[in-house]
């Protein structure tokens, strides 16, 4: 699975290296991970959400390629087909 890192930067107008100032971590790391050359651990992708004010799944699903509505609140994995589905959190 690829993280849409570079799209959502751009999205944000935001840069590599003041996502890695936010973030607390190098602007290579940024780079590597923007190239999808490494993917960021669970706490990292928390905190790139966190740093640029979106949802952890628009890291990997952009809005405006979401499902139908009925499907808006399932992912697909696209290695073994499997369904993730999740609820609105208040």
């Amino acid at each position: 699975m690829k993280v849409r890192l570079k799209e959502v930067l751009s999205e944000k107008g935001v840069t590599s290296a003041e996502l890695a100032g936010r973030v607390g971590v190098s602007k290579a790391t940024v780079s590597k991970q923007k190239n999808n050359k490494t993917m960021p651990s669970l706490d990292t992708l928390e905190k790139i959400s966190e740093a640029l004010g979106v949802e952890m799944w628009e890291l990997f699903v952009s809005k405006n390629n979401l499902p139908k509505q009925q499907e808006q609140n399932t992912i697909t994995c696209p290695k073994c087909g499997a369904k993730l589905t999740f609820g609105e959190i208040n």
